[in-house]
């Protein structure tokens, strides 16, 4: 079995729209097995808020834990 990687796009009719190239390479007159993947609306933001998350933490050092206990425009500091 041979796999093929492509990008389609669906029409606003429903219907899958193949790129030319791939059906060049895609096998006449057999049956192929399609899987479809789709992006979720909100995996791109939760991907970049993780991302912002794990950067902002690797900056974070031991040093910077004086900061935590600064008052601020008269909050008071957890903890």
């Amino acid at each position: 079995m041979r796999a093929f990687e492509l990008l389609a796009k669906v029409s606003p009719e429903g219907e899958l729209e193949l790129p030319k190239e791939a059906l060049v390479v895609l096998p006449r007159g057999q049956t192929v097995r399609i899987i479809v993947l789709t992006t979720e609306p909100d995996d791109e933001d939760r991907d970049w808020a993780r991302l912002t998350t794990e950067q902002f933490l690797a900056g974070y050092c031991e040093e910077d834990a004086i900061y935590d206990s600064v008052q601020v425009d008269g909050c008071i500091p957890p903890g």
